[in-house]
């Protein structure tokens, strides 16, 4: 059996699954706001019910709003800020007498849907989380590839290429720089760009509904948003070149970017123009996740129970 724990800002949420990736159960709790003690003991807690509710022990894998720097083992970058610092990975092994992997959330995104989900079957994924941030994860082999800096897939804080006058210098980002990516194509950046640009002020989903009824000014925030990305996933695929990108978050459900329109850009950004890369919609939704973390201990793999 193996458990998947993830970690949110508001919740945190276990799931067990078996070895074919079926799930068992499925538990979640509120996040014990700034107390890392006691996001450490939910952590366990979840873990112990779940082992008594399906009467097994299993491996456990836990997804982070952050990651963990190889050389140190503590935690940074994370958005649940009393996780910085802190040796999570190693506490938690401590709390439960075993091995406990951690990882970022957006490279449990890849790992789920590359191991079960829209990606099955292809070696290296990349897998993008568009949501109240913009997030990315590489999974090789169906394994987590986060580098020895915890930084790899982190695309969200790289710049948008080729800026237009009108786009430079870009607005500033909460890292401290201008024009990240998170600033224009994260569900966040999408509203504010079309309320900038309009004076009008709407959630994503009404931009795409708006868009989808004619609606000129939402037509083309949609347009900007398809060619910001575009532009983005070029440079992905000019330093990684993986075999699928799988997009994830809630502008994931934003059909217009499975139309024809993303991929076509992303052709013609890349260096040399011809880019094939398949762009894939999630399979597992909200859970990808959580089944991610579960399969931080990949198939084939010996359990460490001890």
């Amino acid at each position: 059996m193996r458990i998947g724990v993830d970690v949110g800002g508001t919740k945190i949420e276990a799931i067990a699954l078996d070895p074919e990736g079926a799930e068992l159960q499925r538990l979640r709790v509120g996040t014990p706001q700034g107390d890392y003690a006691g996001t450490v003991a939910a952590i366990a807690s979840l873990v112990n019910e779940l082992e008594r509710m399906t009467e097994q022990r299993g491996t456990v894998g836990v997804g982070i709003p952050g990651t963990i720097v190889a050389s140190t083992g503590l935690v940074k970058n994370a958005n649940s800020t009393w996780l910085n610092g802190q040796p999570l990975a190693s506490d938690l092994s401590r709390a439960m007498g075993r091995e406990v992997r951690c990882a970022n959330d957006a490279n449990c995104f890849a790992i789920s849907e590359a191991t079960d989900g829209a990606a099955q079957g292809y070696r290296v994924v990349f897998g993008v989380i568009l949501g109240t941030g913009c997030g990315g994860g590489v999974a090789i082999d169906r394994s987590v590839h986060a580098g020895p800096n915890g930084l790899g897939g982190e695309w969200g804080h790289t710049g948008l290429p080729w800026m237009t006058d009108a786009e430079s210098p870009g607005m500033l980002c909460y890292c401290g720089r201008h024009g990240c990516m998170e600033t224009w194509i994260s569900g966040t950046g999408f509203e504010r760009d079309f309320e900038r640009v309009t004076g009008r002020s709407l959630r994503g989903v009404k931009i795409a509904e708006a868009a989808k009824a004619g609606d000129e000014q939402a037509i083309r925030a949609v347009e900007r948003l398809i060619d910001r990305a575009a532009r983005g996933l070029s440079t992905v695929v000019n330093v990684l070149d993986p075999d699928a990108i799988v997009i994830g978050g809630g502008l994931s459900n934003l059909g217009q970017l499975y139309e024809g329109s993303l991929s076509e850009r992303l052709r013609d950004y890349g260096f040399g123009g011809g880019v094939q890369t398949p762009i894939l919609r999630n399979r597992h939704g909200d859970s990808s996740g959580v089944r991610g973390a579960a399969w931080l201990w990949p198939l084939g793999s010996e359990a460490k129970l001890g």
